[in-house]
């Protein structure tokens, strides 16, 4: 598969399959931008700042602008002036669905997190005593 237009030129540091996403994928704030474009339905810059976790304006326009590079979400004009842009999931960034559930899945189980059901679009609460989650 050829890399996206975007991130052509990338050097990627190892050959590994899990390094390489790591790279793209594995910093604190691109899995929840991907979260929250798939299954909260945020789509501009403005409804993407309002998440729980509060991202510094800086890193969200950093990790757009790295999705959109890897083909991962599209980016869209929805007002000329000024110029503001919708945020979409591409295919490929759609894809990682199964990867944002596994990974809800074992944040719920083991660290007593929150368990969101994308089909029914509301959340089963964290566990109240995280000390008391198996381990």
């Amino acid at each position: 598969m050829a890399l996206p237009e975007g991130a052509a030129a990338h050097e990627f540091r190892s050959q590994c399959s899990i390094a390489r996403t790591m790279e793209i994928l594995g910093d604190r704030w691109t899995l929840l931008i991907v979260r929250d474009l798939m299954w909260h339905g945020k789509h501009t810059f403005q409804e993407l700042q309002t998440s729980a976790e509060r991202m510094p304006t800086n890193q969200l326009s950093q990790r757009l602008k790295l999705l959109v590079d890897w083909g991962l979400v599209d980016k869209q004009v929805y007002q000329e002036r000024p110029v503001r842009y919708r945020y979409v999931l591409t295919e490929q960034g759609r894809a990682l669905e199964p990867v944002l559930l596994q990974i809800m899945q074992w944040g719920h189980k083991a660290l007593g997190g929150g368990l969101y059901d994308p089909k029914a679009g509301r959340t089963v609460a964290p566990a109240r005593n995280p000390a008391s989650v198996e381990r």
